[in-house]
């Protein structure tokens, strides 16, 4: 989609970028960094000794080719490169970033340079306890609440990594007990993006494979908002209450 409207006269956008409250680089076609905004300045200038380099000054004019472990690998994904590039990237074992990089197209769709915006930028110390953290969230233990059933509440935030980790231990658990039922509480999902769908999806098949049912509650009004093209095949319940009565009824009908 195209920009709208147009800048104040009194506004230039390289003043613009520099306000944003993001570290941002601009580096031509050639990969040539040839401006940073003040807070990029701030946070290379403790960087840039990692690289030999003793002022950030430097910097400009520099390829940047000569920050990467692999130049061909990145000259690869920037010649290929039609819309934004996201990554998460190492600086030299002691700092965490997402970079995103962004083609600067003109009128006729030809490359003119690139913006390149490194957000989340941490230690990698400090990457490792948020990491720990999700880890410790994971721990919360699955409750048995019915026979041949398990409460999952679901809380924090969702990675592949820790959607991987739910769905071993559950599985685990529910073919170690010959569980029928997973219900999966939802009460401490704010919104249903994509990271959760995609972790719930592969929780509910893998468990179908294993003769189990996935079945969610705690849906609130402003979550299932966010839930449209969700797998209808599976049950949702606005509360424990409901998903738990249904379970019961299923079992009832299946000892019949």
């Amino acid at each position: 989609m195209a920009s709208l409207g147009t800048l104040p006269d009194n506004i230039s956008l390289l003043h613009a970028l520099d306000s944003i409250g993001e570290n941002v680089l601009i580096a031509d076609t050639d990969y040539t960094i040839t401006w940073m905004n003040s807070n990029a300045s701030r946070l290379f200038s403790n960087i840039a000794p990692l690289y030999n380099i003793t002022d950030v000054n430097e910097m400009i004019g520099m390829n940047m080719n000569a920050f990467h472990k692999n130049p061909p690998r990145q000259e690869e994904i920037m010649e290929s490169l039609t819309s934004e590039h996201r990554a998460r990237i190492n600086i030299r074992e002691l700092f965490i970033a997402d970079i995103v990089i962004t083609p600067i197209k003109e009128t006729g769709g030809k490359i003119e340079g690139y913006i390149v915006m490194l957000q989340d930028v941490t230690t990698k110390a400090e990457e490792e306890k948020r990491k720990e953290a999700m880890i410790e969230e994971m721990s919360v233990p699955m409750m048995s609440i019915w026979d041949k059933t398990i409460s999952l509440p679901l809380v924090g935030e969702f990675t592949e990594e820790r959607g991987s980790r739910m769905t071993a231990s559950v599985l685990r658990e529910c073919t170690e007990n010959n569980l029928e039922y997973v219900l999966i509480a939802m009460n401490g999902i704010r919104e249903f993006d994509e990271t959760i769908r995609w972790n719930i999806q592969q929780l509910v098949d893998c468990l179908k494979l294993v003769g189990t049912e996935c079945v969610l509650v705690g849906i609130k009004p402003s979550l299932a908002m966010t839930m449209r093209d969700f797998d209808p095949e599976i049950r949702t319940f606005s509360s424990a209450y409901q998903g738990l009565q249904y379970i019961m009824k299923k079992q009832a009908e299946d000892e019949k």
